[in-house]
């Protein structure tokens, strides 16, 4: 089955011949047009430290239910960032309209000692 997707690229060039880069926006995702949510938070406080982390989901298909996915590097506090990834939950309407999703996962295993931590909160209301 094919599900008929509209965006555009951009491509940047930096002045060098071999560093280009392309981003894909995506538009619309099977005649639905898309939105994303800002995310942001702290990480839980482990082996003497915690983490800030902000980003926006990858767009989901407005008007349907759906999920979005989320990537975010942490700051850097003791020397080390982390990296947060995963799938929210499905969404959560608002009263005032738009809606919004959970999320929570644990980071990526880094810092001098070894460890992770754990983050949860909720999106921001839907972009278009």
């Amino acid at each position: 089955m094919e599900i008929p997707v509209t965006g555009f690229v951009v491509h940047r060039e930096d002045g060098s011949e071999s560093e280009h880069s392309h981003k894909l926006y995506i538009t619309s995702w099977n005649g639905k047009p898309v939105h994303v949510h800002p995310f942001a938070g702290e990480t839980s406080y482990d082996v003497g430290h915690s983490h800030h982390y902000a980003g926006r989901t990858e767009p989901a298909p407005s008007g349907v239910q759906h999920v979005h996915t989320y990537y975010a590097v942490t700051s850097f506090n003791a020397g080390h960032t982390h990296k947060i990834r995963g799938t929210t939950g499905p969404a959560i309407p608002l009263p005032g309209g738009g809606h919004y999703h959970y999320f929570e996962g644990y980071t990526t295993v880094d810092g001098s000692t070894p460890h992770r931590h754990h983050y949860r909160g909720n999106t921001g209301n839907e972009e278009a």
